[in-house]
């Protein structure tokens, strides 16, 4: 053990940080205790020996974890507006995301920067009449009415949600006007979103244009209901979730670019650095794509410094970074997600693809499998807690699906980047990225029309786990059974 820890310390010191972030949700450490067993663990690794005092540091730093994200729940969870509930006035506010309709209303998040003539700042969620709504990163002068988030209702519990964002009002909005746009970095993410936003669909409506939206930016509110659940029906949802796969092909692509430019490695590098942080901020801070931005800066850091880049380093100090700023997020269904599944494909994928190497598949459908069947088996757990329904068709319906992605992305990727130079060859690349679009949706829904794409009963679920023992019990024999052999 003391050898594992002199060998891999980092590794160790992240995950100590990540498990203390996450004990926060768990109990609430009070700081002046929380500052007093740091300062004393602190002065034992002082005086211990190297291996254990690597242990002893870990456990500060844990501690230290705990003490912080206690800490930033705390600020989370304080709201001055709670005390102004059931009341209106007129207050100045930030939109700061893209706003959602629903069947009866428009929503939308925002910061309220001034309440009835009284400074401060506190996340809200903006429930507007259905119309005309207010973009992203728009200053509004509006009349509301302090409301209370809705409680549990048909599985959902929108008051919950929302305090694990921080958010504990909403606010009905009667009237509204744009008096400006923010600046600083929230205005330069509002610009590159417009930019993605109108050069990735030039031209296009209807479900090709939500897709691709979907698949670039991680926006799914212009599909219909019914296409949502064929998607989720399906396992392909999350293709409709920014993924490390689109971060990873906008690095590579502007390394690409730096090659056939004949531009210098160096200098391709921190193109690839600049793209991936242009990404991330024009889509937002969703969690699976601050996991990969994180991932593939440092990665790119780690070339510049002439450093070994560890993939388990590089998942941990995403986790930390999320965690420390909203350890609620560890609760949150696409943390979860995206974690589960890099995990799946760093443990299982390499097992799985060698199991298939039997098989007559070719390599990349091999690996398609693989990653699908990892992936699914890890999130499945999560999906049944979360959404109490399990995908049973995921692994056919990413085989068939897989040979539109990349090239939709990079279709995607292209069009954005001639958009400023010539409209019109946007637009032809947008047309012809509406094809891999209607494929993906066709996929969808022939999969996800099927009736035995998923299964929402527990009684279900019990049958399926008890079939899958029988399977296994079938397919490996106890190892008396194998050993016996007869006598000669």
């Amino acid at each position: 053990m003391s050898e594992r820890l002199v060998r891999y310390p980092s590794q160790l010191f992240a995950g100590s940080l990540c498990l203390g972030l996450a004990a926060a949700n768990v109990v609430r450490a009070q700081t002046a205790l929380g500052l007093v067993i740091a300062a004393l663990l602190g002065g034992i690794v002082a005086a211990s020996r190297r291996h254990r005092r690597l242990g002893l540091l870990a456990v500060v730093l844990a501690f230290a974890g705990w003490w912080w994200g206690s800490a930033r729940l705390d600020a989370l969870d304080r709201s001055p507006l709670t005390a102004r509930l059931e009341t209106a006035a007129r207050v100045r506010m930030t939109v700061t995301g893209p706003a959602r309709r629903g069947r009866y209303d428009v929503r939308a998040p925002a910061v309220v920067t001034q309440f009835a003539g009284r400074a401060l700042r506190e996340p809200v969620q903006l429930k507007l009449p259905l119309g005309r709504a207010p973009p992203q990163g728009a200053i509004l002068d509006a009349l509301v009415r302090v409301t209370a988030p809705r409680g549990p209702k048909n599985g959902f519990d929108e008051r919950t949600w929302l305090r694990r964002h921080g958010v504990h009002v909403v606010l009905l909005v009667d009237r509204w006007r744009i008096i400006g746009r923010r600046g600083g970095l929230g205005g330069v993410a509002d610009a590159l979103r417009r930019r993605l936003q109108n050069s990735v669909a030039r031209g296009l409506t209807g479900y090709r244009a939500a897709v691709l939206e979907g698949v670039v930016l991680g926006e799914d509110s212009g599909l219909s209901e019914e296409l949502r659940r064929r998607f989720r029906a399906s396992g392909l949802y999350h293709l409709l979730a920014v993924s490390g796969q689109n971060v990873a092909l906008v690095a590579g692509s502007a390394l690409l670019l730096a090659w056939l430019l004949g531009v210098p490695r160096l200098i391709g590098q921190l193109c690839a650095l600049a793209s991936i942080c242009a990404y991330v901020l024009a889509v937002g801070a969703q969690p699976s794509v601050i996991r990969a931005g994180v991932a593939g800066a440092l990665g790119c850091l780690a070339w510049l410094t002439a450093r070994a880049a560890d993939r388990w380093q590089l998942l941990l100090v995403g986790a930390i970074v999320l965690l420390a700023w909203n350890p609620y997020t560890l609760l949150d269904p696409g943390f979860q997600f995206s974690f589960a599944a890099v995990l799946a494909i760093f443990l299982l994928v390499p097992r799985f693809h060698r199991f298939l190497e039997g098989y007559p598949l070719g390599r990349s459908l091999r690996v398609v499998v693989a990653i699908s069947a990892a992936c699914g088996l890890a999130t499945a757990p999560i999906a049944w807690l979360q959404f109490h329904s399990v995908q049973l068709l995921t692994v056919p319906a990413n085989a068939l699906a897989a040979p539109a992605v990349v090239p939709l992305l990079g279709l995607a990727l292209a069009a954005a980047a001639v958009a400023p130079f010539s409209v019109g060859a946007a637009a032809a690349l947008a047309w012809l990225n509406g094809w891999c679009a209607a494929y993906l949706v066709a996929v969808a829904q022939l999969v996800g029309g099927l009736s035995i794409a998923q299964i929402r009963s527990t009684r279900a679920l019990l049958v399926l786990l008890a079939g899958a023992l029988l399977a296994a019990a079938y397919a490996c024999p106890p190892r008396w059974r194998q050993s016996s052999s007869p006598s000669t």
